[in-house]
């Protein structure tokens, strides 16, 4: 890609998408009263055995070993004193869930987490002792948030989505940029895991508005590629079944916020 072309496409994306400019900027402000710097860590033996230089972003040592946190904290702590009084409710299979507990119990707020009846009981646990309500709902993801939707509705507590929102997706983007300012020079591929799509929409927001030329990757579970099959119908989809093996990723549906960024600016599903 020649300079000018480069150039015309980054003011294309940074038009497009604007308005996360400042939600990034603010979250990293932020999401710092809970989450973690994590280190980009050089991992030699998959270097090796891939003839190629790879690098690992290590949101296992965030204080609920995943990102999930950032995006929590973010949506949270920019509710209004009155939202916040009101309490917050989330559905999930784990990591947001400790999230959105873990930012709730640092707020001082309540917090009910609605989780499938297949959780591991080690995450369930683990909500539990951030003083959080636990409610078995459903064996999916989808079926618990349908549930805390209704409940959402009738408590008058914010509904806290694990990856559909602009404040959600702008405090994962943190990972992003950190991630450029960790590496020795620049990437030239960022491979991100998806379920919903919050973590690849912030990483794309911000990765491709400070540079075109490197490539995001997304990558999902077998069972459950709901943006995979998105991309190729050219619009969001809802997969009939899904797997959940990686109950973290067991989605139906990609975010409608989610696969608006994705589409532009995410180069493959994998």
């Amino acid at each position: 890609m020649n300079k000018y072309v480069r150039t015309a496409v980054k003011c294309y994306l940074m038009l497009m998408f604007d308005e996360y400019k400042k939600l990034i900027q603010e979250a990293s402000q932020q999401v710092y009263a809970v989450a973690k710097r994590t280190e980009l860590d050089y991992a030699p033996q998959l270097s090796i055995r891939h003839n190629n230089k790879i690098w690992l972003k290590r949101e296992d040592q965030q204080p609920v070993f995943s990102y999930k946190i950032r995006g929590a904290y973010n949506l949270i702590a920019s509710l209004s004193k009155e939202e916040q009084g009101l309490g917050v409710i989330t559905a999930s299979a784990g990591n947001h869930a400790q999230g959105v507990a873990l930012a709730a119990r640092h707020l001082n707020l309540k917090s009910i987490i609605v989780m499938p009846k297949t959780t591991p009981e080690i995450k369930i646990d683990s909500v539990k002792r951030m003083n959080a309500e636990v409610i078995l709902f459903g064996n999916t993801y989808d079926d618990s948030k349908e549930h805390a939707l209704k409940l959402s509705a009738e408590k008058g507590m914010h509904y806290v989505s694990p990856y559909d929102h602009p404040l959600v997706i702008a405090g994962q983007a943190t990972v992003g940029v950190e991630l450029l300012e960790q590496h020795p020079n620049k990437p030239d591929i960022i491979f991100v895991p998806i379920g919903g799509g919050g973590l690849v929409a912030g990483i794309a927001a911000y990765v491709k508005a400070r540079d075109s030329d490197i490539k995001i990757i997304g990558v999902e579970p077998d069972e459950a590629p709901c943006m995979h099959h998105a991309f190729e119908a050219g619009e969001r989809i809802e997969l009939e079944q899904i797997g959940i093996f990686a109950d973290g990723a067991a989605v139906k549906q990609a975010g409608k916020e989610n696969y608006r960024i994705a589409k532009e600016l995410v180069d493959e599903i994998l």
